[in-house]
């Protein structure tokens, strides 16, 4: 095998496939990264050989066709230090060193047989979605984060896709907050509800502002894989088996509180909470107010430190109903504050033991909902 690409395209390549790389495994060959070189790209192949598999395609001259797998970590660092110049990679027949020359720097990189990589099967379905993969990363970014983290129940891990014919709805919950998208579709050919799991959703997002043509995503027939493809990259995923709680009727139908705020002085006013919430098990305290004489309502966001101090903030908010006074945990809050693009942010409580509703003010593709802190007032 003989190639040379560009040192800034094969960095990039190697720094989207390694993340499907796993920290700790069984199989040492699952370290490695896959190089295929053929025609003129070169494929880099990455999978943990459980939950994903990534691929990434860059130009290259092709001399001489071939395949190696590299260490992952070692050949990634080695690149990523290398100047932005040509590589020049170099195999000889039947031998599983690799030396890479790029300026004045030259390595040898022991690797091993192609042939033992995990196989990375064709997902083949009957039906395929497209989407933008600007509007696919923005409605990621607003479930993705709100996943459960632990494996005590596996189909909370990962994402819900609801596809229908003209809209696919994503939602996470972790038990404690649920976070629900529409994201709408000029048409379907795939109509199906499939649990992804969310960690390799969000190693999509981060492809996902490479992509220059619209994404497709393709469910197997067993339904057991989804695959994403994004032309020059792509990523498989296994699908987690199980059925995701009936999340709608989570969502309260009404309230009798809404109080709607600017979302940048709620963000840190919370912030500000969240250092004494730090030592009060998280607990920011929102007490709503509606305005009187023609004086505008009041939203005051407060929290408090055990035998240190506490702290204060109050907000301009448009109140409709009677005063409210609900605790949340400050992460939660300032998580979904995060990910928020509209100016403004409404938020809707029934009573201090119910869920809280977030929902971006002109944006009604979003809602989240978040349990209460029960405290004391």
């Amino acid at each position: 095998m003989q190639l040379r690409c560009q040192q800034d395209q094969l960095h990039r390549g190697l720094s989207a496939v390694s993340r499907a790389v796993p920290a700790r495994t069984v199989l040492p060959i699952t370290g490695h990264v896959l190089l295929e070189a053929e025609g003129g790209h070169v494929k880099l192949s990455a999978t943990d050989a459980e939950t994903i598999a990534i691929t990434y395609t860059i130009d290259a001259a092709v001399a001489q066709p071939g395949s190696i797998t590299l260490p992952s970590r070692l050949l990634s660092d080695f690149v990523a230090t290398l100047p932005r110049e040509e590589i020049t990679i170099t195999l000889a027949e039947r031998s599983r060193q690799a030396s890479l020359s790029c300026a004045r720097n030259d390595a040898s990189i022991g690797g091993m047989d192609p042939d033992e990589f995990p196989p990375i099967p064709p997902v083949q379905g009957t039906g395929a979605v497209q989407v933008e993969p600007e509007r696919l990363r923005t409605a990621l970014e607003h479930v993705v984060f709100a996943a459960a983290t632990d494996d005590s129940r596996p189909v909370l891990t990962g994402v819900h896709f609801a596809v229908g014919p003209e809209s696919i709805r994503l939602a996470t919950a972790d038990g404690f907050r649920l976070a629900v998208y529409t994201l709408e579709l000029a048409q379907s050919g795939l109509e199906r509800d499939v649990i992804v799991p969310a960690r390799a959703l969000a190693e999509l997002a981060r492809l996902l502002p490479e992509a220059a043509q619209p994404v497709t995503m393709t469910v197997n027939t067993a339904q057991t894989q989804v695959l994403f493809d994004l032309g020059h990259a792509t990523l498989i995923a296994n699908l987690i088996q199980g059925t995701f709680p009936n999340y709608q009727q989570l969502i309260p139908a009404s309230s009798t509180m809404r109080s709607e705020v600017a979302v940048g002085e709620f963000k840190q006013a919370v912030r500000l909470a969240s250092i004494f919430a730090r030592d009060g098990s998280g607990i920011v305290r929102l007490i709503a107010s509606p305005g009187t004489g023609g004086q505008p309502g009041k939203l005051m966001v407060t929290a408090r430190a055990d035998e240190v101090g506490n702290n204060e903030a109050v907000i301009d908010a448009l109140v409709a109903g009677d005063e409210a006074r609900i605790a949340f945990n400050s992460r939660y809050l300032i998580e979904v504050l995060n990910v928020l693009t509209t100016d403004r942010v409404a938020i809707e409580t029934t009573s201090p033991s119910s869920p809280g509703v977030v929902r971006p003010v002109g944006d009604d593709r979003y809602v989240h909902v978040v349990m209460p802190m029960f405290v004391e007032w």
